[in-house]
């Protein structure tokens, strides 16, 4: 049926695109899908306001201000993480598959890592992580005392990490290449660097290029978990497990 106009003199509504209803949540996930896409460096409480189309004042009403938002989106992060239930008798590789998962967690969000440099993380699931940590190494026996000290250590290796490998993301970000491209470049001159060094003042670098060149981040990453595994290990008295209380 064909439709009738609407008469000249009868003005019509437009009909407006409803509005996004903000939420601390909402807030929180735009500001950790920036982060990701675009780094830290580009965050900011109007940036979060333009992406979601309203006014940086809104934001106020949900979150106190941008390092209210980044203490919020660090504590996302860290509920990607998994921790175990304690298992006493696989306490170490409990505590191994802990530390490698928040390895695969920050390096999916890498710039979320100089937030936790900044700051002494006190999110419920920061809390939880720390916990969960504890829990793991008492059950192992592990003196109460090490263990403390070792969550501290863990998660500062675990930053450091993530933060170096933001600022190789950034530096690809502002070069255009892939991923890929830019590491293999980056890589390739630094290995073509030492190989030109003078023999006679750095025998032992140009010797072992190959060697000081191999393995990928997470092969670092692992090797220097185990050195500080093994050295934690070694306070594990013979008595067996501590209890709580």
């Amino acid at each position: 049926m064909t439709e009738i106009p609407v008469p000249p003199w009868r003005k019509t509504r437009k009909v407006s695109a409803p509005r996004t209803v903000l939420s601390r949540d909402l807030i929180v996930t735009t500001g950790l899908r920036l982060l990701d896409a675009e780094g830290l460096d580009a965050l900011s409480m109007r940036r979060v306001a333009q992406e979601l189309g309203t006014g940086p004042a809104s934001l106020y009403a949900h979150v106190e201000n941008k390092e209210d938002l980044l203490d919020l989106m660090y504590d996302r992060v860290m509920a990607e993480i998994h921790v175990p239930v304690p298992e006493p008798e696989r306490w170490l590789e409990q505590l191994r598959e802990l530390v490698l998962d928040a390895f695969r967690v920050f390096g999916s969000h890498a710039d979320i890592a100089r937030v936790g440099l900044a700051t002494i993380p006190t999110g419920p699931n920061a809390l939880r992580i720390a916990e969960g940590q504890l829990a793991i190494m008492l059950a192992g026996g592990v003196p109460p005392k090490v263990a403390a000290l070792m969550i501290d250590r863990l998660s500062l290796y675990v930053c450091s990490d993530a933060y170096e490998n933001s600022l190789y993301i950034n530096r690809q970000r502002e070069s255009g290449m892939d991923p890929e491209s830019f590491m293999s470049d980056f890589f390739g001159q630094i290995g073509k660097f030492y190989r030109s060094l003078p023999v006679d003042r750095f025998p032992n670098i140009v010797a072992q290029v190959d060697n000081l060149m191999d393995g990928d981040g997470k092969d670092r990453f692992e090797f220097g978990l185990d050195l500080l595994l093994r050295a934690l290990a070694s306070h594990v008295q013979d008595s067996g497990p501590t209890t709580k209380g």
